[in-house]
């Protein structure tokens, strides 16, 4: 080969090279710009609806609960770290009884609608017990209000026409026209006593079409005989819910009102008013009232989620909090955000302990310390005693309570089980389940 030859074919090489590298430069931006819309579009796809059949098993343990403490256990289920707390706290302050009791949990820097739990010690611990499954019932009730509301009337239909479902000494059941929609509502046949009732699904609406949230439920032997569903001793509100219950369900709506008379809804306003706090009311409700009788649309209040994931991006973003899914950094911000934005002068304590950074732990005047300071993080979001992304661990011991194919604890289980079984004990062999004898 010449000199002449070589250098010919050597330019050409290099004018080759110099074209790809040319095109390359040329067609990089728009294909960079192309994938970036193309990811854009795909954030912004809302995320996929739990299906109807999900919802149904979701809801089934409290589907048949009267309509207010219905709507306070949906309004709770948003704040699952705090029913944490709640939990542990009830079980330092066993002593404490009607008025006692409410004034402890009034100095707790808890949403109202936790606070009033403590009512009901035994469906605190249910909640507490499948705190996955709580964690998911409140997630759907944020992301498919609707939905939700429509799933309880589904099952409440599904109970009645097997006649599971009817009104008893203890509570009433009619079928009513709300606002052009026919819908069942319970409601308690003394409105100032309320029986929590105890039911299986499987014995009240039949099997499932999707798996029953794996929580415990009473053991055949508890109920009399041709009875699906039992109650305990009636808890008689006065003592506890001062100005009437707190929340109810607005079938017309399909969602959850909220009286600001309420002794718990009442004390909470008071309280972030005279703290400057106007806009930590409620999640955002004035005290003007919106609905006859004192009664308010019921929305939630993000500062006291405690940095807890919500299910999906969209729901995040119209809470201002982070979702499952996103980096331990951008949920660490997020729940110090949350924290800043608690008022009446309540201190939060460090959300960043252990590097999990997900808590609301230590806070100050917490009256009992209770925390939920003890969780190890969990990004993977697998089975086990999960609040979002996080498993929890408590009293130096790991619960891991699976929930929608997770696994179940079946220590858990017994040790659950034990509860009826000393209760009955205890009331002269009348079998108890939710806070007592069964009547």
């Amino acid at each position: 080969m010449t000199l002449k030859s070589f250098r010919t074919r050597f330019d050409f090489r290099m004018g080759q090279s110099l074209a790809a590298v040319l095109c390359a430069l040329l067609l990089t931006p728009g294909d960079t710009l192309l994938y970036a819309q193309q990811q854009d579009a795909a954030q912004e796809q809302p995320p996929p609806k739990i299906p109807n059949d999900q919802l149904d098993s979701l809801v089934a343990p409290i589907a048949l609960y009267p309509d207010p403490l219905l709507a306070q256990v949906l309004a709770a289920s948003t704040y699952p770290l705090e029913i944490v707390q709640l939990q542990q706290f009830l079980e330092k302050h066993k002593d404490l009884k009607g008025q006692a009791l409410t004034d402890a949990v009034q100095k707790e820097d808890w949403d109202p609608s936790v606070q009033a739990m403590a009512a009901f010690p035994d469906l605190v611990k249910q909640l507490f017990d499948g705190i996955k499954w709580t964690t998911d019932l409140g997630n759907a009730f944020l992301a498919q209000q609707s939905d939700v509301m429509d799933a309880v009337q589904r099952m409440r239909v599904k109970a009645q026409s097997a006649g599971n479902l009817k009104s008893t000494e203890q509570q009433t059941v009619e079928t009513q026209t709300v606002e052009s929609k026919t819908v069942v509502v319970i409601q308690q046949a003394d409105p100032q006593v309320v029986y929590v009732p105890s039911y299986n699904p499987v014995v009240v609406y039949g099997p499932p079409v999707y798996p029953y949230p794996p929580i415990y439920y009473p053991p055949p032997s508890y109920y009399a005989a041709g009875v699906a569903i039992a109650f305990g001793v009636g808890l008689a509100i006065g003592s506890y819910y001062h100005g009437g219950w707190g929340y109810n369900c607005g079938w017309g709506r399909n969602n959850v009102n909220i009286n600001i008379n309420n002794n718990y809804v009442s004390h909470y306003n008071k309280t972030n008013i005279n703290n400057g706090n106007r806009n930590n009311i409620n999640g955002g409700n004035r005290v003007n009232n919106s609905l006859p009788g004192g009664n308010n649309n019921w929305q939630h209040n993000p500062s006291h989620r405690g940095g807890a994931p919500y299910s999906n991006r969209d729901t995040a973003k119209q809470y201002g909090g982070s979702a499952r899914g996103d980096s331990l950094s951008n949920r660490q911000a997020n729940a110090r955000q949350n924290q800043g934005n608690r008022g009446g002068g309540q201190q939060a304590g460090s959300m960043d302990r252990g590097g999990a950074g997900l808590g609301a732990s230590n806070r100050a005047g917490s009256g009992g310390g209770a925390q939920a300071s003890n969780r190890t993080a969990n990004r993977d979001g697998g089975g086990g005693n999960n609040i979002g992304n996080r498993q929890v661990q408590t009293n130096n011991s790991s619960r891991n309570t699976g929930a929608f194919g997770g696994s179940s604890d079946k220590a858990r289980a017994q040790t659950t089980s034990s509860r009826g079984a000393s209760s009955r004990a205890s009331s002269g062999g009348g079998r108890s389940g939710g806070g007592g004898r069964r009547r």
